[in-house]
C-alpha cells in the first residue's frame, strides 16, 4: 500500500508542527519546550497515557489498539534535540535563536512522529500497544542511554522498537536498511604530550612537543591502513592540535584530541590499543611522554535480523520493494539508539531527504515532502506488528 491517505492528509498540519519545532531549536536535555508541546499533543489526541521526564527531559506516550486480545506493545522512537549551529539560511521558519538550529531534521523525526500517534490515536486499527518514544539528547547526550536506565522498556512492555533518520540526498520517497551494524560506535580521545621547552633557536637543548605531535598523527594513520583488515571499517581523527603560543618558543606540552570509530567491539577494542602503543612508542622516541585519556562514545548500532526484515517489508508497503535497499553500506556516523537496541530487538532505517545541504550544516532543513513517509511508515509498523485477529 502506498502513503496511508489520512496521513496525506494530515502532512500540511504535520508541516506545520515541523516548522514551529524548527523556529524553537533546544539542545541536549534542555529540550523542555519541545517535551512540554510534545506531551500537550499526545494528550489532545487521546493517547492513554503520556509519561514526562523519562531519562530526564523525554517524553513517552501510549496508545491501546481498539482490540484488547494482546498485551504486546511496539516501540517507535524519534529524537527532539538540535544542534549548537548557527542556521544562514533565510527561511520562513528559521531559527530564532541565535547559534542553535535543527540541523539533523530532529524536528521532521518528532513530528512525523506526531502525526502517526494522532492517526493511530483516531484509527487504533491494532491489538496490542503503541509506545511513542520522543527521545531527548540524541547529539552527544546519550539520552537514549538515559531513557533505557530509567526503566522505559520494563515500564512500558516494549518488546521491539524502531528508529529512523533522513539522509541527505538519497532519493526523497525511498528507505535504506541493513542487518548487523548500521552506524558505528564512537570513542573519543585526548592526547597530552611532555616534552621539554625552550628557545626556538636552541632546539637540541628542547624536546619539541610539536615534532613529537607531528609523528604521532602520521602514524595513527597506520591503525586503519595497516592494523585493521581491510574488510572491516574503521576510522581514527585527529580533529585538533593545540601546542605553543609564540613563533620562537618551542612549547613544553601539546594536545591532540580526535575520534575513533569502528562497527565492530573487536575493531574498537583495536583501535585503541592500538593507538595508545603508537602514541606512547612514538613520543618515547623522542625522549617526550603521552599520556591517553579516552571517553566512550555511543556503541555501534547494530539491526536485529528478523526485525530488519519487517521493517524493510513494512517500508516496502508505503514506497514499493523497487525503492527499500535492503543491504545499505553502513555509516560511520553515531547514533544512541544503539542503546534501545542493545536491550529490546529491533531496527534502525534511513529515509530519502532528498537532494539538500549535508546533516549538521547550517543550510541544512529537513524535506517537508518526506513527511508523509516516514508518518506513513510509522503508522504501518504498528498496524503490521499488531495485526487484530478476528
Amino acid at each position: 500500500m502506498p502513503v496511508l491517505d489520512r496521513i496525506a492528509d494530515l502532512t500540511a498540519e504535520i508541516t506545520a508542527w515541523r516548522h514551529d519545532l524548527h523556529a524553537h531549536p533546544e539542545l541536549q536535555y534542555d529540550v523542555h519546550r519541545t517535551a512540554g508541546i510534545v506531551a500537550e499533543k499526545l494528550r489532545a489526541f487521546g493517547c492513554d497515557e503520556v509519561a514526562t521526564g523519562i531519562g530526564r527531559t523525554g517524553v513517552v506516550g501510549v496508545i491501546r489498539g481498539r482490540s484488547h486480545g494482546s498485551n504486546r506493545a511496539i516501540g517507535l522512537r524519534a529524537d527532539m534535540d538540535a544542534l549548537p549551529i548557527q542556521e544562514v539560511r533565510d527561511l520562513p521558519y528559521r531559527s530564532s535563536v541565535p547559534g542553535k538550529m535543527h540541523a539533523c531534521g530532529h524536528d521532521g523525526h518528532t513530528a512525523m512522529l506526531l502525526g502517526a500517534a494522532k492517526y493511530l490515536a483516531e484509527t487504533r486499527n491494532f491489538d496490542g500497544s503503541a509506545v511513542l518514544i520522543f527521545q531527548p539528547a540524541e547529539e552527544g547526550g546519550g539520552g537514549g542511554e538515559a531513557m533505557v536506565q530509567d526503566g522505559m522498556m520494563e515500564r512500558f512492555g516494549v518488546e521491539a522498537v524502531y528508529g529512523l533518520h533522513n539522509i541527505p540526498n538519497q532519493p526523497l520517497g525511498t528507505f535504506a536498511i541493513r542487518p548487523g551494524p548500521i552506524m558505528a560506535s564512537t570513542d573519543r580521545f585526548t592526547i597530552t604530550i611532555e616534552g621539554r621547552g625552550g628557545h626556538a633557536a636552541l632546539p637540541q637543548a628542547a624536546i619539541d612537543t610539536v615534532l613529537v605531535a607531528s609523528h604521532i598523527v602520521i602514524a595513527l594513520q597506520s591503525i586503519v591502513a595497516r592494523a585493521v583488515d581491510p574488510l572491516d571499517s574503521a576510522v581514527v581523527s585527529v580533529c585538533a592540535v593545540d601546542a605553543g603560543e609564540a613563533f620562537n618558543v618551542l612549547p613544553q606540552t601539546a594536545e591532540l584530541r580526535g575520534t575513533m570509530r569502528a562497527l565492530t567491539p573487536a575493531v574498537r577494542d583495536l583501535l585503541r590499543t592500538r593507538l595508545r602503543s603508537i602514541t606512547e612508542n612514538v613520543a618515547a622516541a623522542f625522549g617526550a611522554t603521552a599520556e591517553i585519556d579516552f571517553a566512550s562514545g555511543y556503541p555501534a548500532t547494530e539491526n536485529h535480523p528478523a526485525e530488519t526484515d519487517f521493517m524493510a517489508d513494512v517500508a516496502a508497503q508505503v514506497v514499493g520493494a523497487e525503492k527499500v535497499e535492503r543491504d545499505v553500506a553502513p555509516m560511520m556516523a553515531a547514533e544512541d539508539f544503539s542503546y534501545m537496541l542493545a536491550h529490546r530487538p529491533g531496527a534502525y532505517i534511513f529515509m530519502g531527504n532528498g537532494p539538500s545541504a549535508g546533516l549538521h550544516h547550517p543550510e541544512y532543513d529537513f524535506n517537508d515532502a518526506a513527511i508523509p513517509y516516514g508518518a506513513s511508515l510509522w503508522a504501518r509498523i504498528i498496524e503490521t506488528g499488531l495485526p487484530i485477529r478476528e
